[in-house]
């Protein structure tokens, strides 16, 4: 299994691993989903500089994707719903990307009743996630050729707390490093390495990136978030490439869970 770096508009260095691709089936997007899950449903307020966090994608009321969610559950309402009364605040955090929750209460209490007893809600954020971000990271996952669906979830935790823009924390961002790690092939073209030699570098810089941020308003809160790096370090090391019906990983507080 080869890899081979090219530039891209995107992230300016990626892999390839073949030439086949290799979509997560079902089930395996489903594992996840849910190892995300675990280290984005926390509290709801981080102090992270991005606002209120929230829902199955930890959506925040300050990077926008929070207000991506209502507006999609706006569409499927009618427009007039319980989060009608937070749109302006909402609209304002999203366009400003504040961090403030001033304006916002009883609006972390909505979401998670909504979430619980609102099925177009709940379809809402499966919606904005798979757009924002679950897309997205299989597309990045699809130009590197990755195979192994514990490379392609990795990229979608990736995605969910790095973004997918250009700036130097994003997943693009990382990609780039871990790629231009390695030595470039005789014609200086490429680079070679097995796909989880890669994915083991990528999963260094990615701790390396969340302990030192060129971000500083995220350093504290991502500097306690590197378990979510390790219980993937822990999935490789457990030799899990390829996921079935379920695998072991880690939680929050780095004890084994079966997802």
């Amino acid at each position: 299994m080869k890899f081979t770096a090219t530039t891209l508009a995107v992230v300016a260095i990626a892999a390839a691993f073949g030439s086949a691709n290799a979509g997560l089936s079902t089930c395996s997007k489903k594992i996840a989903l849910q190892l995300t899950n675990i280290y984005e449903n926390g509290d709801t307020n981080i102090h992270d500089g991005r606002g209120y966090t929230a829902g199955i994608a930890g959506f925040c009321t300050g990077t926008a994707d929070a207000w991506e969610v209502i507006k999609k559950y706006h569409k499927a309402t009618g427009g007039k719903d319980v989060f009608s009364k937070y749109d302006g605040v909402l609209k304002k955090y999203a366009d400003t990307e504040s961090g403030s929750t001033a304006g916002l209460s009883g609006y972390c209490s909505t979401w998670e009743k909504l979430g619980k007893s609102d099925a177009k809600f709940r379809s809402a954020q499966d919606s904005i996630r798979d757009s924002m971000y679950f897309n997205p990271s299989q597309n990045l996952a699809d130009k590197l050729g990755a195979k192994l669906d514990v490379t392609r979830a990795q990229l979608y935790d990736t995605t969910i707390q790095h973004g997918e823009g250009s700036d130097p924390d994003s997943v693009g961002a990382l990609i780039k490093k871990t790629s231009s790690s390695f030595k470039a092939d005789a014609k200086g073209s490429g680079h070679n390495v097995d796909e989880i030699v890669w994915l083991n570098k990528f999963l260094k810089v990615r701790i390396a990136d969340l302990t030192n941020p060129h971000n500083k308003e995220t350093q504290k809160e991502w500097a306690k978030s590197i378990t979510r790096v390790k219980s993937y370090q822990y999935v490789v090391a457990q030799k899990q490439y390829k996921w079935g019906s379920t695998i072991k990983a880690l939680n929050n507080d780095g004890k084994q869970v079966a997802r």
